[in-house]
């Protein structure tokens, strides 16, 4: 996991390639709910997930920490340690059945690295991601920052396998690079999918440090459906969990989670201090750190607590067997394709989709799909305005969401709506010296 750090980054950027860059965090409000997975309970034919082999996840971890003790004692962005640790577990996943895909970026002068699995068959129109970062600090190895997320997806993956899973969505691993820089490798995949291919993501799963020796038990509190898939795992184990909130946007989530994206994960814990009612309620020491070799060299396979990781690495399966088994997204699909200008610092404007032959209200859970090309999208504010003129926030305007573009997927409690009639996405810029256009938006019932 990386230090925290926050960077502004002035909005330059041609519209030309507007497609390829970031869109914020969606506003919350009242009104519009985060984008969720639907929920794999309305399917009846869903598999119980494998218990997945600590042997297995143990071994992937000594790999590692051979690897990093053969190259200088880590496993860092431009080490060499970093390489040989992307090309081992890209062999596994080759003989394993995977389609695996390298994907190169640069950092601090040095060429960083991505790898990319992906399962054959399932829904390519919705695609559930898990994901870790495999680079460790140049301090150490990083075992369990975070040799033990990458361990566990990988031995789940390796299940998926040997399962020969055919889930009804299509599965996506990932290893991400340079992650302690800053995110870097799990940006650059994001900034870099084409908005088509953002939509179709419908949730991506977090695992950094998940075997932490004084361990606790912190479940991502970001998307509803991921978290209870988690807390759903934890409460039939009798095993109490907290939210998480010392990594928050401090992981490769935080990439996902910023162009709407519904993410969810698993954490064990960092440099906070383990409590009292915490020692009591998972067992350890408190008054100790999570982990006490945080970014440090002792970081080793003698950091790791097997009964932490086991839990995590079964947890990783069933949400992955879980999420990926859920039925199909309601799949009518009303687009509004034309573009509309945006006034710089102007009046509202409005681009219109009309819904006919539809019978009773809106869903719950009525999907939006946003994409406005802009060069300040923090000045944008965005709004959904029903067939009786009843407005849903989707997104406020704030000075400090300085990147382009609003290319998101937003979910509508509009279950008191008609769905028949004239629906509108309604965009205003409140400030000056920018500009946009809607290039297209689209209701999903």
């Amino acid at each position: 996991m990386t230090h925290s750090a926050h960077r502004r980054t002035a909005a330059a950027a041609a519209l030309a390639l507007a497609g390829l860059l970031t869109a914020a965090v969606p506003a919350a409000t009242a009104a519009a709910a985060p984008a969720a997975a639907p929920s794999a309970a309305t399917s009846p034919a869903a598999l119980a997930a494998p218990d997945i082999p600590l042997a297995n996840v143990k071994a992937h971890l000594s790999e590692l920490q051979s690897i990093a003790t053969a190259n200088g004692g880590n496993r860092a962005h431009g080490r060499p340690g970093y390489k040989a640790s992307i090309d081992h577990v890209k062999a596994k996943l080759d003989a394993a059945g995977f389609t695996t895909t390298v994907q190169q970026f640069t950092s601090s002068g040095a060429t960083g690295y991505n790898l990319i699995a992906d399962w054959p068959g399932g829904d390519a129109n919705q695609v559930l991601m898990a994901g870790a970062h495999l680079d460790s600090v140049s301090s150490g190895p990083g075992m369990n920052d975070n040799g033990s997320g990458s361990a566990g997806v990988l031995e789940t993956a390796l299940a998926v396998s040997r399962a020969q899973l055919q889930p009804a969505k299509h599965l996506r691993f990932a290893w991400w690079g340079a992650e302690e820089l800053g995110l870097i490798g799990s940006k650059y995949y994001v900034n870099n999918l084409p908005a088509a291919d953002r939509s179709k993501i419908s949730g991506y799963l977090n695992f950094d440090m998940i075997g932490s020796p004084n361990p606790g038990y912190f479940v991502y509190d970001d998307d509803p459906t991921i978290e209870q898939t988690f807390k759903d795992f934890y409460a039939g184990l009798g095993v109490a969990t907290e939210i998480e909130t010392e990594g928050d946007g401090r992981s490769d989530h935080a990439s996902f989670k910023n162009v709407g994206i519904p993410v969810g994960g698993l954490f064990t814990g960092a440099s906070r201090t383990k409590s009292s009612a915490q020692a009591q309620k998972w067992g350890g020491t408190a008054g100790q750190a999570f982990d006490r070799c945080y970014h440090s060299s002792c970081d080793t396979t003698a950091n790791i607590n097997d009964t932490a990781i086991d839990r995590n690495s079964d947890a990783i399966a069933h949400a992955i067997w879980t999420l990926s088994a859920g039925t199909t997204v309601p799949g009518d699909v009303y687009e509004a394709t034309a573009d509309v200008a945006v006034p710089d610092n102007g009046a509202a404007v409005t681009s219109s989709v009309t819904v006919s032959g539809r019978s009773g209200n809106a869903p719950t859970t009525l999907r939006v799909g946003v994409d406005i090309k802009h060069t300040w999208r923090g000045d944008l504010v965005v709004d959904l305005l029903a067939p009786d003129g009843t407005s849903y926030r989707l997104k406020n305007s704030s000075s400090n969401d300085s990147a382009d573009n609003v290319i998101a997927t937003y979910t509508v409690n509009a279950s008191s709506e008609s769905a028949n009639g004239t629906w509108k996405l309604r965009v205003q810029d409140v400030a000056s010296q920018d500009t946009g256009y809607i290039d297209s938006w689209r209701l999903t019932f």
